[in-house]
Parts: C-alpha cells; structure tokens; sequence
C-alpha cells in the first residue's frame, strides 16, 4: 500500500512513518510538507491512504482536503489535529474527511483508526462520537460553530494568544486580511476583545 504523510513538522512526520510500519506490513511511505508538496506527489503515484494535518503555514490541511476531493481524489484521509477535536470534526467529515484523530491520542488509536477507514467505514473516537451529538443539540451555546474553516484556524489562533502580524506570518496571509477576519469573527461570536475569544475557548477546551 502507498501511503502519503502530509505534515509540516519533520519531527511529526518521522515519528508518524515508525507508528506505520510497526502497524503494517510491505507499505510505502511518502512524505510532503506543504500543498506544493501535495500536488507534486499525486501526479506520480496513486495513493490509498492519506494522513493530512490540519495546521500547516499556506494552504492548511482543510483546503488541502477540499483540493484533493475536488481533483477527483478518491484515497481515504484521515485528518490530523492538536486542537479540539469538536472544533472540527464534523465539518471535515462533511467536507469529504474518512476520519478525525487528535494527536494526543495513543499511537495504538492511530492504527486502529486507519484500519477501520480501510475497512470502509467512517473514524471518529467514542469521546468525540458524544462531543459531536452534544454539539448538534447545542449549536447555540457553541457559536464557535459557526465560523469558516479559515475563520476557525484563525479564531484558535488569536485565543490562544498570538498577534494578527503573528498570525499572518504563520498562515502566510497580509495583516489587513487577517485583520479583517478577525473582525469578522468577533462579530459572528458576539465578542468585543481578544481576551473574551480566549476565556470562550479555555471554557470549552478547545485549546488543548
């Protein structure tokens, strides 16, 4: 089997390749770090299962996704995350995702979630299976909900403290862009300052 590694952090992506080949046997493993990457690899091979993380600088993993199902892509993908998984599950399974994981997870999680993918079926963890049914019956009080991808990554962001030059600097975006989703943001959730963004997110856990 040819699988594709699509992860910024070289680190990450070591550390991912030694998880699979203990979990499987005779696979090929090939790694990108960023879109360009991506589409480089997918003229030269076809791949059957995709491990995409979502925060990468540039294109993040969400726009990735949405390029490559748009592309007639029809390998598995399994997104990756370090944010809460609620946050964006269910809009990335909707969006054409076979599966979420956190990674913090255990490494034994990450097999299993890859094994059931390739058996055809959809991967979400049972925690997250409950978040998700919470977060359809409590839309309202999750405003958060209601953001963009992008509005999403950029909303974690600031919550979590970084500056919109830092923000643009790290998503490779001009500051009056992000300025301007920023402002976009706080007022689809109702907020006035950043600090209320952050203590949303800390009262959620959608930081860790």
């Amino acid at each position: 089997m040819n699988f594709l590694i699509v992860d910024d952090h070289a680190i990450v992506r070591k550390g991912l390749t030694e998880l699979l080949r203990e979990g499987f046997i005779s696979i090929n493993i090939t790694e990108a770090s960023n879109s360009i990457e991506v589409d480089a690899k997918l003229k030269n091979k076809v791949w059957d299962f995709i491990l995409l993380d979502i925060s990468m600088p540039g294109q993040n993993g969400i726009e990735i996704l949405k390029q490559l199902r748009a592309f007639g892509i029809k390998a598995p993908i399994l997104m990756l995350s370090t944010h809460s998984d609620d946050l964006y599950a269910l809009r990335l399974l909707n969006t054409g995702a076979n599966g979420f994981l956190n990674k913090n997870d255990a490494p034994d999680e990450l097999i299993n979630a890859i094994k059931k993918i390739l058996s055809g079926k959809k991967y979400v963890t049972a925690i997250l299976a409950e978040k998700l049914i919470e977060s359809s019956d409590t839309i309202q009080k999750r405003t958060h909900l209601l953001l963009s991808d992008r509005e999403s990554q950029i909303f974690l962001l600031l919550a979590s403290g970084s500056s919109v030059s830092e923000i643009a600097v790290s998503i490779s975006l001009r500051i009056d862009v992000v300025k301007a989703y920023q402002i976009q943001i706080m007022e689809k959730m109702r907020f006035a300052t950043n600090a209320e963004l952050s203590q949303y997110a800390f009262e959620r856990r959608l930081l860790e």
